[in-house]
């Protein structure tokens, strides 16, 4: 594959109060619905009034708000869908000069939208964007419209985690004169960057829809992070009546800053539409300035300095808000992630949500889109392999594949393709699973049996069952199939880049052995491997001129060691960064979570965390201390003394699940325990209740773990560490019993904008104020003054206690409560208290004002 030299800006429109003051012409449509969790032929006639029903703001996942059954299916968390309508009654918002778009950024799924009694239109995809011009179906001016969405989530196992249901993402309104900016109608790239100069092009589409001639005047300004303009160009455009044209402005930027993972710098083209000297409209265009170059032999080139992406898989929920994920939500998943050392995001395995999309670029994430789970043969929502079980509530977006697949994926595209985050585009997930022959190709799987099962142990081999060869006889005596799998690829590949022929495409592939061969690799531009580290040597030498990746990989060291080691493999997206809600099994009740993150749920960091983050940071020292009852630890002490595992080589077929490890030092006296540390220290000391107990050094330690047995007495273990000269050190002290509450917020005061939102953790804490982490209690919050309950959670993936109770179970002594603020200022006060009221928390105040600034 050629070099490609990609330095991508991009095109969004802000949902916070400076992004709609910027973007004057496009305003938020997320407040004042109606809705209700039923279905009737009359909700959508204009006689029909819906003002009984329930009044909310959007974003809006109902499904979060229902109970958890067991008589639901695990895949999406044991959680119901439904049918259910939103409504929403306005006043025409436009002059006869002037168009009207609604956009929305997501409706989870099968929707039908009405505008005063008409059906304009039905949507079945649930993840990506869709827009609808209401100019000409609009009531005359003064008068009220009433716009209603119909959503069918009756098919409530239609995927293999949890979904959501309703409108779960941003609504907007797009008002325009006639001759206008479309919707998604600035491409920006940047041909040029170098250190001196860049250049930033804009292709500008203009749709004149007067039925006369028109002409209009487009000047554009570039904005560095000061705002300050600093280079400026304007074009002319005459067009016809009806017609559309195209603007096309190359404006070159000095000394440009650009945007890294390290270093997000932010530009904006403030682009505007004038007549004279009336402005018709002004649009903002964020942008960054970069390049991005896979070299199939050296890796991976972010603006010409060579790195490791060190990446993460994201579902699309956040656990207690289910998938109307507020952005502040994600900001603190998202930070942590950072913290720990990330660097990209995968967006496993469905195009993101606008708002996310701007959170990576303003944090620094490199940001891998992707469009689909399944194309055009289902996947069996239970099991995740050949498609087994045929019934209504499990048919996925297959069915609508052929019709829906090319619009979706291009506006998908249109809308986020000029974020700069994005550094590729995933065409699919795991696809070979859906096409018949790609299990009896690789040699692994029984062709005819379904019901054959992945076997781990020759997943892990070097070496792969069938040769190239074998693999291609087999596909030469496979039966002919309606839909083959390097045809469809090919398919998507093309339309990508159709649209965007700046970034790389990709895909995560659960069987290469077979896709390398039916053509499915031949248009990708990097090959992403799903849990093949012990095979990357062999793909290698196999397929030379391919460039490869890690796009789904066990949280485990031997997994980034294998990246580590090699410079033709540039990273991974370990599965995943938090834990999702479903891809659970029907016997798992109640365990409703994929409990395999470095972060659970509730966003607390698990001992994968620390371990990544000793892996991933080099910039700093990390040293953090779990510890275990020698009974249930995964080591022992063998004859010599030394600390070894239980299962000789573990570590290196270890699974997602980290060990069970207690961040505390409780035990009874005598006790033989294990201490881990997980550090980037090349030397680790440690001492308990003051005596020395050894000094390792991480040059000896082949599973990246220092190890210690340690007979408990009370007091504190201090683990003490050097790195590059600089120390470092992590306590574990023992606990008394329980006495407080502890509650922490992660901000002090919010804008009453009615999106910020405050994350309050609780902690049990003993009468000297040390955390409580051995012991649980049952927390309930109290909040007093104008808000919006999210919801509670602990991390506890069994837990199935409805996560909008204000009642909490804890783990490790601690839980989670998030509030939301509302247009109205006020003082929001939380206190907490045990259910048995012996414990009491210190009460906890949070300004929500109207102010410009707010204090973090």
């Amino acid at each position: 594959m050629k070099k490609k030299i990609i330095i991508l800006p991009i095109l969004y429109f802000l949902f916070s109060l400076v992004g709609l003051a910027q973007n004057k012409n496009l305003q938020s449509f997320n407040d004042d619905w109606y809705f209700t969790l039923s279905d009737q032929p009359e909700y959508a006639l204009t006689t029909y009034s819906p003002k009984e029903w329930r009044k909310l703001d959007l974003p809006h996942d109902w499904s979060i708000e229902l109970d958890f059954s067991e008589d639901l299916e695990g895949c999406t968390a044991f959680s119901p869908g439904g049918i259910g309508w939103y409504s929403k009654i306005f006043d025409t918002p436009i002059e006869d000069h002037q168009k009207c778009y609604i956009i929305f950024d997501g409706v989870y799924n099968n929707a039908d939208f009405w505008i005063n009694g008409m059906k304009i239109g039905n949507h079945p995809y649930g993840y990506a964007p869709i827009y609808y011009d209401l100019s000409h179906l609009l009531s005359p001016k003064g008068q009220e419209n009433r716009f209603s969405v119909r959503v069918d989530h009756s098919r409530y196992a239609d995927s293999r985690w949890y979904t959501g249901s309703g409108i779960y993402r941003n609504v907007e309104i797009l008002v325009v004169d006639k001759m206008h900016i479309p919707v998604w109608g600035i491409f920006a790239t940047t041909p040029k960057v170098e250190k001196e100069s860049a250049t930033v092009q804009l292709q500008i589409d203009i749709k004149n829809d007067y039925d006369k001639t028109s002409s209009a005047e487009v000047i554009t300004e570039i904005l560095n992070a000061k705002n300050e303009v600093v280079k400026t160009t304007s074009s002319k455009i005459e067009l016809s009546a009806k017609a559309k044209g195209q603007i096309v402005q190359s404006l070159e930027v000095k000394n440009p800053a650009l945007w890294d993972v390290d270093d997000p710098n932010l530009y904006k083209a403030k682009t505007i539409v004038k007549r004279g000297d009336e402005v018709l409209e002004e649009r903002f265009t964020t942008f960054g300035f970069r390049t991005t170059v896979f070299d199939k032999d050296k890796g991976f080139f972010l603006n010409g300095k060579n790195i490791k992406i060190k990446g993460v898989c994201l579902h699309h929920d956040a656990g207690l808000v289910g998938t109307a994920v507020p952005k502040d939500v994600w900001r603190r998943r998202l930070q942590k992630l950072k913290d720990g050392g990330c660097n990209a995001i995968r967006s496993a395995h469905n195009p993101a949500s606008d708002e996310f999309l701007d959170l990576c670029d303003e944090m620094g994430f490199l940001l891998q889109n992707e469009f689909y789970d399944e194309w055009d043969l289902p996947k069996d929502k239970r099991f995740n392999m050949h498609d087994k079980d045929v019934d209504y509530i499990t048919r996925g977006h297959s069915e609508h594949f052929q019709v829906w697949a090319e619009t979706d994926l291009k506006n998908v595209m249109r809308a986020s393709r000029n974020h700069p985050s994005i550094f590729q585009w995933s065409i699919g997930n795991e696809i070979e699973w859906t096409y018949p022959g790609n299990r009896g190709a690789t040699g692994i799987f029984k062709e005819t049996n379904k019901d054959d099962k992945m076997d781990w142990t020759l997943w892990r081999t070097e070496i792969p069952p069938h040769t190239p060869e074998e693999v291609r006889a087999f596909w030469e005596n496979f039966p002919e199939q309606t839909f083959t799998i390097g045809e469809t690829a090919k398919i998507l590949a093309d339309w990508t880049k159709e649209m965007d022929t700046t970034r790389y495409i990709t895909a995560n592939c659960i069987l290469p052995t077979s896709s390398f061969e039916t053509g499915y690799t031949d248009v990708l531009d990097v090959v992403g491997f799903s849990y093949k580290p012990h095979k990357y040597d062999y793909f290698k030498e196999t397929y030379p001129n391919k460039a490869m990746m890690g796009t789904e990989n066990v949280p485990r060291y031997y997994e980034w060691k294998a990246v580590k080691e090699r410079d033709f493999i540039p990273g991974l997206f370990l599965w995943t960064g938090v834990d999702y809600m479903g891809e659970r099994r029907q016997h798992q009740w109640p365990l409703k979570v994929t409990n395999e993150g470095p972060l659970d749920l509730a966003g607390f960091e698990r001992g994968s965390y620390y371990m990544f983050k000793a892996l991933w940071r080099d910039d700093i020292p990390v040293i953090t201390m779990y510890s275990q009852t020698a009974k249930k630890s995964i080591y022992k002490v063998d004859e010599n003394g030394k600390v070894v595992e239980k299962k000789k080589g573990y570590w290196e077929l270890a699974p997602r699940v980290w060990q069970d490890v207690n961040p505390h030092w409780n035990y009874e006296q005598g006790d033989e325990t294990i201490v881990e540390v997980y550090s980037n220290c090349e030397e680790v000391e440690l001492f308990q209740n003051g005596k020395s107990l050894g000094k390792q050094y991480l040059k000896d330690k082949e599973d990246y773990t220092y190890k210690w047995a340690v007979k408990y007495k009370k007091g504190k273990i201090v683990a003490k560490g050097k790195k590059d000269g600089k120390s470092t050190s992590t306590v574990l002290e023992t606990a008394g019993e329980a006495y407080a509450i502890e509650i922490t917020p992660d901000r002090s005061s919010m804008l009453a904008n009615n999106t910020d939102v405050v994350h309050f953790v609780a902690q049990l804490v003993d009468k000297k104020g040390k955390p409580v982490k051995y012991s649980e209690d049952e927390v309930i919050f109290e909040l007093e003054g104008e808000h919006r309950f999210l919801g509670t959670d602990c991390g506890d993936s069994r837990m199935i206690t409805n996560f909008k109770n204000q009642s909490v179970a804890t783990v490790n002594g601690k839980c989670l409560m998030v509030a939301q603020s509302t247009k109205k200022p006020t003082e929001l006060k939380v206190t907490a208290r045990t259910k048995d009221g012996k414990l009491i928390s210190n009460q906890v105040i949070i300004n929500i004002n109207q102010k410009n600034t707010i204090e973090q």
